[in-house]
């Protein structure tokens, strides 16, 4: 397994410090990781703003600091406006797929992360299914064009549970497309581990990593002088080997499977010692050094 570390963890979203992406470049090779996970969007790698010259030069940062790009990040929702018909909404994020793809081939990057859809209220499943479907296998189809191969990763709710994501990859049919199947995904859903990686390690080449505090929430009831209790809980980000995620279990399972691909931690939510600079390094090289017996 090869160590990556995602740009979002600097990006300042949750409040936490804020790199540029050159300056997150830099810290990822400072830190010892391997390789680095982009970011497609502002404030790092946004195509209104990030040019194929960019990325050359971007390239040539990465070679000088001895690290590879292990994928550029897009963020997707292909059922976004579908209250919308007259608005193209599914057809800009298929551009903006294939402008990343571009990027990620002047990159020296294989792939392009992609989510599927979040599912709506409003409209019949199966038409938010079948545009989740053509839209990822336009997606991919676009990327074979720069060499490049589109991760679904199991995020949004269309695809999450393991069974409808093979079901997914199976309507999808498209051999540039892999499963990044995540070990937080599957234990907040209460999914049996084991069985989905014994489904899906054999095709995933990147799984993205972070552990969690799971704290139970309860609303007071004054008038029954007790608690109801709060459904679902927060989760908090912590060190890794400091949550509750049995990492050990899923990384075992990979390796019994093959694996021998990325494995990229991220910073992606509050943590629950807060942002400092600090801090993310402290969390950062906490990972590697967790890593070390799958490394």
């Amino acid at each position: 397994m090869k160590a990556s570390l995602f740009t979002v963890s600097f990006a300042g979203l949750w409040g936490q410090h804020t790199l540029s992406l050159e300056e997150a470049i830099d810290k990822t090779a400072e830190l010892g990781y391997e390789g680095v996970e982009i970011m497609g969007k502002r404030p790092h790698l946004s195509p209104l703003e990030v040019s194929l010259d960019d990325c050359y030069r971007l390239r040539d940062r990465l070679d000088e600091r001895n690290i590879a790009c292990s994928a550029v990040a897009a963020y997707t929702n292909f059922t976004g406006g579908m209250d919308a018909a007259e608005v193209p909404l599914a057809d800009m994020q298929i551009a903006y797929v294939e402008e990343l793809a571009r990027r990620a081939e002047a990159l020296n990057c294989p792939l392009v992360r992609i989510f599927s859809s979040y599912e709506r209220d409003d409209v019949p499943f199966i038409a938010q299914w079948r545009r989740t479907i053509a839209a990822i296998q336009e997606c991919c189809d676009r990327a074979a064009e720069y060499n490049v191969t589109i991760g679904l990763q199991n995020h949004h709710d269309m695809g999450v549970d393991t069974s409808m994501l093979a079901e997914m990859l199976y309507q999808i049919d498209r051999p540039n497309l892999i499963p990044m199947v995540d070990c937080w995904s599957l234990h907040l859903r209460g999914e049996d581990i084991e069985q989905a990686l014994a489904e899906m390690a054999p095709r995933m080449e990147f799984t993205t990593v972070a552990d969690y505090r799971v704290l139970k929430r309860a609303a007071y009831r004054p008038g029954l002088t007790n608690y109801t209790p709060s459904d679902p809980p927060v989760a908090f980000a912590a060190p890794m080997g400091k949550g509750e995620l049995p990492y050990r279990l899923f990384f075992d399972a990979l390796t019994d499977a093959g694996f021998d691909g990325w494995v990229s931690y991220e910073m992606c939510s509050p943590l629950r010692d807060g942002g400092a600079l600090d801090i993310l390094e402290r969390y950062a090289r906490t990972f590697l050094d967790y890593m070390k017996p799958w490394l």
